[in-house]
């Protein structure tokens, strides 16, 4: 996910979207120890998109104070 899309989204659609790469995280890193992945390269790129949420979500907390 690109920085451009994240910084349109609203706080609530970040805030789901959050929740939503959690539980693919989850999922993921569940198949991978018990059948194995066919990308085991999603996981990182999961990691990544969950902390540039957050880093948005940071940001937008630090501005309104």
């Amino acid at each position: 996910m690109k920085m451009n899309k994240i910084k349109e989204m609203s706080s609530e659609e970040l805030v789901k979207e959050l929740q939503e790469l959690k539980q693919e995280l989850f999922k993921l890193r569940f198949s991978l120890a018990t059948n194995g992945l066919d990308n085991p390269m999603k996981i990182p790129q999961v990691k990544k998109d969950i902390a540039r949420i957050n880093t948005e979500i940071r940001q937008r907390e630090l501005a309104n104070k």
